[in-house]
């Protein structure tokens, strides 16, 4: 058989099941990433499973998303990671050191090997031609000690490129133009490969741009070859010995393919408040803008920052407008320091954030009421900019600036000659802020503040499901809907009773009021609900507030496995139409689910007693999944067979 990329790579890691599209299967993982908004989680549950030291090739603690210190919190949960990174064999990436994506790109990656990381935009990665996931945080837990990670098996989906791109037209347009095609719901199930002439134009840097934004398509994961521009880029950060060629076979076949002549592409922007909601810059022109932030894991590198610090030479931002910008690791930081470019961004009146995910995540930076931000991130829904009522414009780097120098949204060929630039042959590489695992991990002790609060366990499922629906939504609600980002709720991560009370807050105010009074319940919503983040805080507080079952027209991948991870049912209606037959408030019973699931039963009935109603619901689980969810969760099943 022909296999592509990422079959290959699936091929040599599987270790249970058939690579059969829809069933699941079980991959070694060479590699792990946390960072600090899902790490803190992730490492109690690694402790509460017992092992002494991580079983993977690597595993990279990262802070680099609560970096802002404006109380005890944060601070108090760097230094828990930092001791059980030591203690527990795991390499810790200090604050300032840089994005953990950026990072993991320049220093760790390693083409052809598998990496599961606790946030959603991990398939950065695939850049370099490494299969790289996205996952809850008691997943990574799992692989941390050596457990498989389980997924179905997805399909692939080739995105042929030809051409090369025009100047002022970048890796952003590409992605952007394959969410307009796609959907962020379009790339569910699937892995999307890069091939074709046009992809030996397009630098590594510009590869992990577009790999990043797979996740706003769903998918589980993007991936390019690993080639000779692959081997240069390993080669300027001194890795050379750790590439290797990676490639399709000839003919392989694929489940779907989209044909991109990059030659053809223009300027694109993704309006408020999806990613896919995509159209030309120049069909939006003229709108003001108030605010640009150029940064994130998206567009942060030396490559971009170069291209901005260019562009932005001899020029001043609009008076109307701010410019921030956070450089994406300390490597890039001190290369646009020491080469001058530094020196033009700030001339031009651009103000310099932390090497940090910053403004991406709400942290800091809120646009002011109902400001248009224009960003290089790769989410714009509502109000995670910090700001419910700014509307937020994704677009590339050189878009970026032209609405910062010009005050409105412009099309970047308006700035005139473009900016060249070549990658360089080596970088000044200094590791000293990665700090090793102890050599004495018996000698360490774990460091635990306050603000760290016992990690809650799921319980047994019931034999049958009752409660009323505490809240019913539509369709693409994401995790920063069910839980908040931000520089307010953030520092709760580690406390699982604190954060539960921000759950649903931005839908409805009342939410964690109203399922402790109704000693918790059901949701009800409609497609792919749980889209964008990997962040299982938006299950396991659910969880801790008694939520048994989220019923949903779809789900996006990762929620759908954390929520089973956390002893939750994702429940899906068989007939889309009867969402309508049942409302918030309605006291539901779902009869005998327990023994359903148990005897293998996919089909279950639910009962509106509000309106007498009978709906069907299906809920499609592996074996595996089936005996997780029956045992309260994957931890729970985990602790039950590692004694």
């Amino acid at each position: 058989m022909k296999y592509g990329i990422a079959q290959k790579i699936i091929k040599n890691h599987l270790v249970e099941g058939e690579m059969i599209p829809g069933t699941e299967i079980a991959i070694k993982i060479d590699h792990t990433l946390t960072q600090d908004a899902t790490g803190t989680m992730a490492y109690l549950q690694f402790e509460a499973l017992g092992i002494p030291k991580v079983a993977t090739k690597r595993s990279v603690s990262y802070v680099d998303h609560n970096t802002l210190q404006s109380g005890f919190e944060n601070a108090d949960d760097h230094a828990f990671l930092q001791s059980v990174a030591a203690k527990h064999g795991i390499f810790f990436s200090r604050p300032g050191n840089g994005i953990c994506h950026q990072v993991q790109l320049e220093r760790f990656d390693i083409p052809g090997d598998t990496l599961l990381g606790s946030d959603s935009h991990t398939p950065t990665g695939g850049g370099l031609g490494v299969l790289a996931i996205g996952a809850g945080g008691l997943d990574v837990a799992a692989a941390m000690a050596g457990q498989p990670f389980y997924m179905p098996m997805p399909k692939i989906c080739e995105v042929r490129l030809s051409g090369k791109l025009r100047p002022f037209v970048s890796a952003k347009d590409v992605i952007l133009e394959v969410l307009r095609i796609m959907s962020v719901k379009g790339g569910v199930g699937k892995i999307v490969e890069y091939t074709g002439e046009g992809v030996k134009s397009l630098s590594a840097t510009d590869r992990a741009t577009i790999t990043n934004m797979g996740a706003e398509l769903g998918a589980t994961t993007s991936i390019f070859p690993s080639d000779e521009i692959t081997k240069a880029f390993m080669a300027s950060q001194g890795r050379e010995n750790e590439w290797i060629e990676l490639k399709a076979d000839e003919g392989a076949e694929y489940d779907e393919t989209i044909e991109i002549n990059l030659s053809e592409l223009v300027p694109m922007i993704a309006q408020p408040h999806s990613p896919d909601n995509v159209v030309k810059v120049s069909d939006i022109a003229g709108k003001k803008v108030d605010q640009v932030c150029i940064g994130s894991c998206t567009n942060s590198s030396f490559r971009d920052l170069m291209i901005v610090a260019g562009l932005l030479k001899g020029r001043k931002v609009s008076p109307e407008t701010s410019l921030v910008i956070s450089p994406g690791s300390r490597l890039v930081f001190e290369a646009i320091t020491k080469n001058g470019a530094l020196a033009d961004i700030i001339s031009a009146g651009a103000r310099i954030l932390e090497c940090t995910c910053g403004p991406c995540i709400g942290m800091g930076q809120a646009p002011k009421t109902s400001a248009v931000s224009v960003r290089t991130f790769n989410r714009n829904f509502e109000g995670r900019s910090g700001t419910k009522s700014a509307g937020v414009y994704l677009a590339s780097p050189e878009t970026a600036v032209a609405a910062a120098v010009f005050g409105k949204i412009t099309d970047p060929r308006e700035l005139g000659t473009p900016v060249e630039f070549t990658p360089p042959t080596e970088y000044k590489v200094d590791d000293s802020m990665v700090l090793p695992p102890s050599d004495e991990p018996e000698k360490v002790e774990i460091v635990r503040g306050p603000n760290i609060a016992p990690l809650p366990l799921g319980k047994d499922m019931a034999e049958t499901i009752t409660g009323k629906v505490l809240l019913k939504v539509g369709d693409n609600i994401t995790t920063d809907h069910i839980m908040p980002a931000g520089a307010k709720v953030l520092p709760l991560r580690s406390n699982i009773p604190a954060i539960s009370e921000h759950v649903f807050e931005q839908v409805d105010a009342d939410f964690a009021k109203r399922a402790k009074e109704w000693g918790g319940g059901v949701i009800v919503g409609g497609e792919n609900y749980g889209q964008g983040s990997s962040r299982e805080h938006a299950a396991l507080a659910p969880m801790y507030l008694g939520v048994k079952a989220v019923i949903t027209k779809s789900f996006a991948r990762i929620h759908r496995q954390n929520l089973i991870n956390f002893g939750i049912a994702p429940l899906k209606f068989a007939d889309p139409a009867d969402y309508d037959k049942i409302g918030q408030g309605d006291e539901i019973e779902i009869p005998g689910i327990a023994a359903d699931i148990k005897a293998g039963k996919s089909e279950f009935t639910l009962v509106n007693k509000a309106n007498g109603a009978e709906v069907k619901l299906t809920c499609d689980l592996s074996g595996r999944e089936k005996t997780v969810l029956l045992e309260g969760g994957r931890l729970n099943f985990i602790k039950n067979r590692v004694k």
